[in-house]
């Protein structure tokens, strides 16, 4: 999918239409280390260490060569900045594509 550098749409901050510079963003965001049930968290908590069985903390073949993607593209999303102002508007609203090429 070809998506040029640059377009003129509306900006809600100068209220007017104007040139706008156009980014791909990365879609959604990583998770926190210290979230419910990530390894950084139970490392603190004391846990994978010690004696006896480590649960999910113990070794474990690789399963990801046996997991099988469904999706083949990812979505990508749009940052448009104003010109003028230079405030960015984010559009959540993501294509998929194989690639984003931009001109």
């Amino acid at each position: 999918m070809k998506i040029p550098k640059t377009t003129k749409r509306y900006c809600p901050y100068c209220r007017k239409q104007t040139e706008q510079k156009i980014k791909t963003v990365s879609t959604g965001n990583k998770r926190g280390t210290l979230k419910r049930g990530g390894i950084a968290r139970a490392k603190f908590r004391g846990l994978g260490i010690g004696i006896g069985n480590k649960g999910k903390w113990g070794s474990k073949p690789a399963v990801s060569k046996f997991k099988r993607k469904s999706k083949t593209t990812k979505k990508t999303n749009i940052m448009y900045t104003c010109k003028e102002c230079g405030k960015s508007k984010y559009q959540k609203k993501g294509k998929r594509a194989g690639r984003v090429i931009q001109e």
